[in-house]
């Protein structure tokens, strides 16, 4: 239908740069044009790839939601143990927080499993992390506090359901 423009090479760190500044606006599907067109002159850009997992993520609770799968079949692009195992944790951190604010049912529980995941991420990129850089602690941290302040962000238990457990 549309054959898409390519990008000049040479446009590529100002795309980024507006890349970064849509996503602050909060206007992730502008941030996610601008890295695919990145992405289709410089396929291996990480800072692209990076920016691309963060702006899909950013819509993980909005209208016009974002596929998880999406943003995960993005992680073995990135190079490295350390950013692999970190934006895995950003991914199933957000999208933890995205079942915290639903109103669908039991969100806690599944917010619960999904900050569980991503904190098992923070310490596997932890544990390979660059020195002085304690990026990976920090959100583990959060994803913690983030259990322990609401009543609700706990394991699924079944009993709301009037489950037996002998069944």
């Amino acid at each position: 239908m549309f054959e898409l423009k390519p990008l000049s090479p040479g446009a590529v760190p100002a795309a980024l740069e507006k890349a970064v500044r849509y996503r602050l606006l909060n206007e992730p599907e502008q941030a996610e044009s601008i890295c695919q067109d990145v992405l289709a002159v410089e396929p291996d850009n990480q800072e692209a790839l990076v920016i691309l997992v963060l702006a899909l993520t950013d819509r993980f609770g909005g209208p016009r939601p974002a596929s998880e799968q999406a943003a995960r079949e993005l992680l073995p692009r990135l190079h490295g143990e350390y950013a692999r195992e970190y934006y895995a944790g950003i991914v199933a951190e957000r999208a933890g927080i995205a079942w915290l604010r639903s109103d669908r049912p039991r969100a806690g529980a599944a917010a619960y499993d999904y900050f569980r995941r991503a904190m098992a991420h923070f310490e596997a990129a932890e544990a390979v992390r660059p020195p002085d850089n304690d990026d990976a602690r920090l959100r583990w941290n959060s994803c913690a506090r983030m259990i322990t302040s609401d009543p609700d962000v706990a394991p699924y238990d079944g009993a709301a359901d009037g489950a037996d457990a002998g069944d």
